[in-house]
């Protein structure tokens, strides 16, 4: 794993590059966001760790315009901030994990893993295309269903995008939340039945042919034709 940590904490930034050279990744660590914009110009990572309160720009500044590069390396927001509507504030701006100073050196490994995990099944390929039906574009974050473009959510378009690897097969509401949102967020099966219910009134009630399943008792399955 190759890692951007971000963080202006001299102490702090010493010791989790430290920690995570000896579990045998590589990491860089840049002390400000225009650092930070450098090695990311120079070298592609597999996951950037960013601090809140970084020097002239915040790390929520520097999230937003990393995905306005159409950039999506795997963001993990490292921060003091713990209240929701920080956390709401962070993931709204383009990250994809939260976790909040102090913490266990054990916690940011997990995370880490389940980040890498999710990218490595997420993002295999650009643009999937399955017959003439749906076709889901990874660089722009587009899904369009018989040449109509259906916009999605963040959350909407991971779990489309993981279904997607999977076709046909039935996956179980814990297989969905350990790839696409972690196995340690703290959700409910409820909520994965609730965005596959919004998921399935934008991508299946305007079409006659149904491509979302709900299999009873054992979880829901993408039903598509091809896929390359």
């Amino acid at each position: 794993m190759h890692i951007l940590l971000v963080e202006d904490d001299a102490k702090l930034g010493e010791l989790i590059q430290y920690k995570l050279k000896k579990q045998l990744y590589q990491v860089e660590w840049a002390l400000s966001a225009e650092s930070a914009l450098e090695f990311m110009e120079r070298a592609t990572f597999d996951i950037y760790i960013l601090d809140w309160m970084i020097p002239h720009k915040t790390g929520i500044e520097l999230c937003k315009e990393i995905r306005m590069k159409k950039n999506r390396t795997p963001i993990l927001m490292l921060t003091a901030r713990d209240s929701i509507t920080d956390r709401v504030q962070g993931l709204n701006a383009g990250a994809d994990d939260y976790l909040v100073k102090p913490f266990a050196f054990e916690e940011l490994i997990a995370r880490l893993h389940a980040l890498y995990r999710r990218k490595e099944t997420n993002w295999e390929a650009d643009t999937k295309i399955f017959g003439d039906t749906l076709i889901i574009d990874h660089s722009t974050y587009e899904v369009s269903r018989n040449g109509v473009s259906i916009p999605l959510s963040r959350r909407e378009f991971q779990l489309l995008s993981f279904m997607s690897q999977h076709p046909k097969q039935i996956l179980s509401r814990e297989q969905l939340i350990d790839r696409v949102w972690g196995i340690d967020a703290e959700i409910t099966l409820n909520t994965v039945d609730a965005t596959i219910k919004l998921l399935r009134k934008k991508l299946d009630d305007p079409f006659p042919d149904k491509i979302i399943q709900n299999v009873r008792g054992l979880g829901y399955r993408l039903v598509v034709e091809g896929g390359k």
